[in-house]
């Protein structure tokens, strides 16, 4: 166990940053994982821009990396196109 008043706090505040970016991520990829699951292009294409604006504002706050965000847009939109 941590000695020092600073390392206490350190410990509580990663914990409660944890949870914060566990639930996130979570919301995330349910959000793809519904997405992708859509057949219907007009209900997907209405999704889509609240996904991206969810996938950017995890990627500001590193929750996930800018990069990964990019790719799951990139196949997002991929994957709405694709639909009749």
């Amino acid at each position: 166990m941590a000695n020092h008043k600073s390392s206490l706090k350190r410990i509580r505040q990663e914990q409660k940053r944890r949870l914060h970016n566990r639930y996130y991520g979570k919301t995330m990829r349910n959000a793809v994982r519904k997405l992708r699951a859509t057949t219907d292009k007009a209900a997907a294409t209405a999704m889509y821009p609240a996904l991206v604006s969810l996938l950017d504002k995890l990627a500001k706050k590193n929750v996930i990396h800018k990069n990964k965000a990019s790719n799951l847009k990139s196949k997002l939109a991929l994957h709405i196109n694709k639909l009749a």
